[in-house]
C-alpha cells in the first residue's frame, strides 16, 4: 500500500504544537486550510469557524462523512489575583492533576502569547508539608505562576491579560524510537493528520472514494457541539476518534478500536459490521469497544436530530485526557480502515 506515513507524522506534529483550545482555533484551521489547498480540495467554513470539505466518488447515490476535531483540552483566565497569578475554569474535561506542572501560554487579544506555569496554589513542600502532597487538584486549588516580573494584579494586566484570555498548555509532542507517539493532543489531532493522510493516499494514487465523501474538521466536539451542519443528501457519518486504552477498555495501541457504543447511543449495527468486514479482509488489527464516559462528533449530531447511520473509528490511546499516548502502527490500521471502508 502506497500509504505516505511519513506525511502523517509530520502533519500530526506540526498540528500538536499549534495551540488550538477549544473556542481558541483559528490558526490550526487556517493551517489545515493551507494543507487542503495544496491538496487540491474544494472546501468551506461555516459560521462557526469549521471546515467542510467534499471528494467525488465512484457512485455519488449513497454519500458518507468522515469528521475529526482540532479543538483540544485548555483553560480560560477567569480571574486576576490580588499576587498576580492567574485563576482558571477548564475548557473541555481537563484533568488537572494531569497539568500540574505544566508550561503554558495565555493568548492575550493583543496577540501576544504570555508564558508561565500552572501550579497548585499550595505547592512547595517545603512551606506546605503534607497539604501540598495532599491536597486536592481542581480549578480552586491550581493558578498560573507567569513568567514575567509580577507581583500583583496591575502587573498582570499591564501585560495585556484579560479574564476570559484563552490559555493553551504545552503538548510535549515526542516520537519514540520505538514508534510510540507521547503528547497532550493526540485527541484528536492524530485523526486529522489520518484524514489528511488518506486524502493524500487518494490523490497519490489517482483514486476516488467508493461514495461521495463530505470531510468536516470540527472545532467545538470537546464541548459538545462540534458538527451542526449536516448536508442534506449525507446518508452516513463515520467520527474519526479516539479510542481508549485501560482497565475498562478493550483498546491496543497497535489497532484500530471501532466503537459499538459510547454514553449518548449504540452506533449502527450495520455499519460496524461494514466495518469489522473491511477490517478482516484487509487484515487490519482492530478491536471493538464500549465506551462508558465518551461521545464522539457523530453520536452528538444525531441527538441533534439528525437522520444517518454513524459509526466511529479511531487509534487507541492511553492515559486519555492526561499525557496521551498511542503506536505508529495504530494509526497506520486507523488509514488502512479507511481506505479498505470507504
Amino acid at each position: 500500500m502506497n500509504l505516505d506515513v511519513e506525511y502523517v507524522l509530520d502533519m500530526a506534529m506540526e498540528l500538536l504544537n499549534i495551540p488550538s483550545p477549544v473556542g481558541y482555533t483559528d490558526d490550526a484551521m487556517e493551517r489545515i486550510g493551507v494543507e487542503l489547498d495544496e491538496l487540491k480540495v474544494p472546501y468551506s467554513l461555516t459560521r462557526k469557524g469549521a471546515i467542510l470539505a467534499y471528494l467525488d466518488g465512484e457512485d455519488n447515490n449513497y454519500k458518507k462523512m468522515i469528521s475529526a476535531h482540532v479543538d483540544t483540552l485548555g483553560a480560560m483566565v477567569k480571574k486576576i489575583k490580588p499576587n498576580g497569578r492567574l485563576e482558571l475554569v477548564n475548557l473541555g474535561g481537563v484533568n488537572w492533576g494531569g497539568v500540574e506542572g505544566e508550561n503554558c501560554l495565555v493568548h492575550t487579544l493583543d496577540g501576544d502569547a504570555i508564558e508561565g506555569t500552572i501550579v497548585p496554589v499550595k505547592s512547595s513542600v517545603h512551606i506546605y508539608g503534607d497539604e501540598a502532597r495532599e491536597m486536592s487538584r481542581n480549578a480552586s486549588t491550581m493558578e498560573i505562576r507567569l513568567d514575567e516580573e509580577v507581583y500583583n494584579k496591575e502587573d498582570a494586566e499591564q501585560l495585556g491579560i484579560r479574564v476570559g484570555d484563552f490559555v493553551s498548555f504545552d503538548p510535549r509532542t515526542v516520537i519514540t524510537e520505538s514508534g510510540y507517539i507521547k503528547s497532550r493532543f493526540i485527541d484528536d489531532k492524530i485523526c486529522i493528520a489520518q484524514v489528511l493522510g488518506y486524502i493524500k493516499y487518494l490523490k497519490d494514487n489517482n483514486l476516488k472514494p467508493k461514495n461521495g465523501l463530505y470531510i468536516y474538521i470540527s472545532n467545538y466536539e470537546e464541548i459538545g457541539h462540534g458538527v451542526s451542519v449536516i448536508p442534506d443528501d449525507m446518508d452516513e457519518f463515520i467520527a474519526l476518534d479516539i479510542g481508549l486504552v485501560g482497565a475498562d477498555a478493550y483498546g491496543d495501541e497497535k489497532k484500530v478500536s471501532i466503537a459499538a457504543k459510547d454514553f449518548k447511543t449504540p452506533y449502527d449495527l450495520s455499519v460496524r459490521l461494514g466495518l469489522m468486514e473491511a477490517a478482516e479482509l484487509n487484515n487490519i488489527g482492530y478491536t471493538v469497544d464500549v465506551y462508558n464516559r465518551y461521545g464522539s462528533d457523530a453520536s452528538a449530531a444525531l441527538l441533534q436530530g439528525f437522520d444517518f447511520k454513524c459509526g466511529c473509528i479511531g487509534p487507541s490511546v492511553e492515559s486519555s485526557h492526561h499525557y496521551e499516548r498511542t503506536h505508529i502502527e495504530g494509526v497506520i490500521e486507523t488509514i488502512k480502515l479507511l481506505i479498505a471502508y470507504l
